[in-house]
């Protein structure tokens, strides 16, 4: 016999929210939980995998509490929820989502959506320097980007420093047109187009415009001392360990460093290692460093993108289990290079 458990909204105000129009928000959850959830006036009905069963009982509770708090409830946000239980069901959900990194020009709250983003926004508080390492779409640099915003607004520090390697990707920078400034440029328009995203456009170019907020490539860092700043290095899977050494010595008083990167799409030519890799095995045990590591599961962009990077991992994995399976090359001088 199939478990069912009963849960009652006990509102029916609160229910009509909690269902969602035409019960889409019910209908979401068993998706993604593989359950059923039959209702009855404000009494819903759980039946399904025991387990599962047991995360839509919590889920179905701290949504509800979340509601009584007059949080507007949306798909994602219900998406997002069903990820941090599934992993934690013991986890209280207004601790994620009421800890408010930063609030944008148009209102936006910006606040960790995962238990890796939490934990990632408690060190950038805690650390001098905080490594987040992971795939694309988790929030690593957007998050940063806020910590380092906000900060500046509470006069914690009085400057902000975006930095990203300018790697070549396939295409030469000595082919693109312009000077130096303007070839690298398309390299730091992402850190452009963040900071633009939480702060109004006037007030943003003024801060870029006098310095207080300057992106600028790794290599104008060298030979360069931060003080008193927030910097934030970005796509760092794309610098060397010696660039990385150089980054991380230009930090001084009164200054924090942020350290993004994505060590599967590694771009630099073959044979050079990651600053980053390097970094994870040199500094692991530093004191007042810390390293947050996110998976498809911290995929904060539309849907398609956890299910991409689900998918090329699943793709590498196939291939790296195929190279272990070849036979050693046979010795000789018909052996191929």
């Amino acid at each position: 016999m199939t478990p069912r458990q009963s849960f009652d909204v006990g509102n029916a105000a609160l229910a009509a929210q909690l269902f969602g129009q035409q019960n889409q928000n019910l209908r979401l959850i068993e998706k993604k939980l593989g359950i059923r959830l039959g209702s009855q006036g404000t009494v819903l009905q759980l039946s399904g995998n025991p387990e599962q069963v047991q995360v839509g009982y919590r889920l179905l509770e701290e949504l509800c509490a979340l509601l009584r708090d007059d949080m507007p409830l949306y798909p994602t946000d219900i998406d997002y929820a069903i990820r941090i239980l599934s992993t934690d069901s013991s986890t209280n959900l207004r601790d994620i989502f009421y800890d408010t990194v930063f609030v944008s020009a148009r209102n936006k709250l910006i606040a960790p959506k995962s238990l890796a983003q939490k934990s990632y926004i408690d060190q950038i508080r805690s650390k001098t320097v905080v490594f987040g390492i992971g795939p694309a779409g988790t929030g690593k640099t957007y998050l940063a980007m806020a910590m380092g915003v906000a900060a500046l607004m509470r006069k914690e520090v009085s400057r902000i420093m975006l930095v990203r390697p300018a790697v070549e990707a396939g295409e030469k920078l000595g082919f693109l047109p312009g000077d130096l400034a303007e070839k690298v440029n398309p390299y730091l328009r992402p850190l452009y187009d963040a900071l633009y995203d939480m702060l109004e456009l006037d007030k943003a170019r003024a801060l870029v415009d006098t310095g207080v907020v300057e992106v600028a490539p790794l290599a104008f860092m060298r030979g360069r001392t931060l003080n008193d700043a927030f910097v934030i290095l970005d796509e760092a899977q794309n610098t060397t360990a010696e660039q990385m050494k150089m980054f991380l010595t230009r930090i001084g008083f009164g200054s924090r460093a942020v350290i993004t990167g994505d060590v599967t799409q590694i771009d630099l030519p073959r044979g050079t290692g990651s600053g980053l890799l390097h970094a994870t095995d040199v500094l692991r045990n530093v004191p007042d460093i810390a390293f947050t590591y996110f998976s498809d599961l911290d995929v904060v962009r539309h849907p398609i993108v956890q299910a991409i990077v689900q998918a090329y991992q699943r793709a590498e994995q196939k291939t790296s289990a195929k190279t272990e399976e070849l036979p050693p090359r046979p010795a000789g001088i018909n052996a191929p290079d």
